[in-house]
């Protein structure tokens, strides 16, 4: 797992890191995924969050004052909401990490076999105390529908939206209506893909205090990286 940080750029300390799957050999996630299938989508999401929390706890994640570990899951991995989490929470158990520091996000073009099964994914994990977040919103085509039906805690605008946004009228009306609706729907945002100061104080203007991208720190195996706002 390497590891990168969300930024909160008014305090200045880090609001989560998100989890992001490596290779033995540094291999990107998306060579890791591209070996995922039926056979073994279970097995693989399961190993990846006692991995995830494992390594956290080692670093010392949830000694950070309110700092959160995000973990991206698979849908179509999970059956039985209330089964599959039960390694998750052994986990905490079992390293000490605490269960409401977890924040689950699934990315807004995942797919998902069924809509409500998703729904009813995010809706127990709300229940059990975890942050819920949409990633990459903005890139798929089920994001405003899934608002409708399920307000998760976060949602992560893509980093599509973001490039350049400085530079960009579109951009920034585009996103400044999706900071809008969150505020109505009490959601927090989250804008990645950040890799200057000029796109990172646009995005502030518009209200967007939580931010990711290599600007910050690039994701880091084995540590907790953070290098400057």
């Amino acid at each position: 797992m390497a590891f990168q940080p969300i930024m909160d750029i008014e305090t200045g300390q880090p609001f989560a890191y998100e989890a992001l799957v490596r290779g033995l050999n540094g291999e990107g996630a998306g060579a890791i995924l591209a070996q995922v299938n039926d056979s073994n989508r279970y097995r693989f999401d399961q190993s990846c969050r006692v991995k995830a929390i494992e390594l956290a706890a080692q670093l010392g994640l949830h000694r950070i004052p309110d700092c959160h570990l995000s973990i991206n899951f698979l849908p179509n991995a999970i059956y039985r909401p209330e089964t599959c989490i039960r390694s998750t929470l052994e986990a905490c158990d079992r390293f000490g990490f605490p269960k409401e520091r977890l924040m689950f996000e699934v990315a807004e073009g995942e797919r998902v076999d069924s809509f409500s099964h998703l729904i009813n994914i995010f809706s127990f994990y709300r229940r059990s105390g975890f942050f819920t977040a949409i990633d990459d919103f903005g890139a798929g085509y089920s994001g405003l529908n899934l608002l409708a039906e399920f307000q998760p805690h976060v949602i992560k605008i893509d980093m599509e939206l973001v490039r350049g946004i400085d530079q960009s009228q579109p951009r920034v009306a585009i996103v400044a209506a999706i900071v809008q609706m969150a505020v109505q729907l009490g959601i927090t945002v989250v804008a990645e893909g950040i890799e200057n100061a000029a796109e990172r104080d646009a995005l502030h203007r518009l209200g967007i205090r939580y931010q990711q991208g290599y600007f910050f720190a690039r994701p880091v195996v084995g540590a907790l990286p953070l290098n400057k706002l």
